[in-house]
């Protein structure tokens, strides 16, 4: 008898080990259909980067700058006019990393931008975009997590004429699924060239 129990605990085991295999190919499975959904948004993102480039490269107003706040949280960006002119319609594209706690998170902030002004140095800024956001840790059971959120732009820009420094402060409400930050703001400090 005690030779049969012996043998069923083997196999029993045996079976609780297979069954150990089976759950880390499952979830080695769904980590790479996560990673493949990521690469997939990731893909398009820098295909649009690389077509924003190409529109902005025979335009004017180009500015580069670090952002605290806002759709990126902490990010560096770039921004550019969609004409040859220094005010009017443009766009901008960024990326910000936070880790805390063996835990990441990247912001990738896109947005469509209009200034007003009349003296070539001072502008309103109005605009809106989209921010996906991409995790990796502890942030959801599985490791990797991913979403996005939409953003709304009211502020004073400084952009000099002839390149410089330039100065953002802006409102910046934030929204997604379930939540609306009506009162977020933030400033950056970058280069126009």
């Amino acid at each position: 008898m005690n030779y049969i129990l012996a043998g069923s605990n083997h196999f029993f085991n045996g079976t609780l080990k297979t069954r150990q295999n089976l759950n880390s190919i499952i979830w080695i499975t769904l980590l790479m259909q996560k990673i493949y959904k990521t690469m997939k948004k990731i893909f398009i993102l820098i295909t649009t980067v690389i077509a924003l480039t190409q529109i902005a490269s025979a335009q004017a107003a180009k500015d580069i700058f670090f952002e605290l706040g806002g759709p990126g949280l902490a990010s560096f960006n770039f921004d550019t006019r969609f004409t040859a002119k220094e005010s009017g319609i443009g766009g901008r594209i960024g990326v910000g990393v936070v880790s805390f706690d063996g835990s990441g998170v990247i912001f990738l902030p896109l947005g469509i931008n209009y200034l007003l002004g009349k003296d070539s140095k001072n502008y309103f800024e109005i605009g809106g975009g989209v921010t996906p956001v991409f995790g990796t840790g502890d942030l959801s059971g599985d490791g990797i997590s991913s979403g996005t959120f939409g953003h709304l732009n009211f502020g004073y820009r400084l952009q000099p004429l002839d390149g410089g420094f330039t100065f953002r402060a802006f409102m910046c409400p934030v929204f997604g699924n379930g939540f609306f930050w009506p009162y977020y703001g933030g400033v950056s400090f970058g280069y126009k060239f």
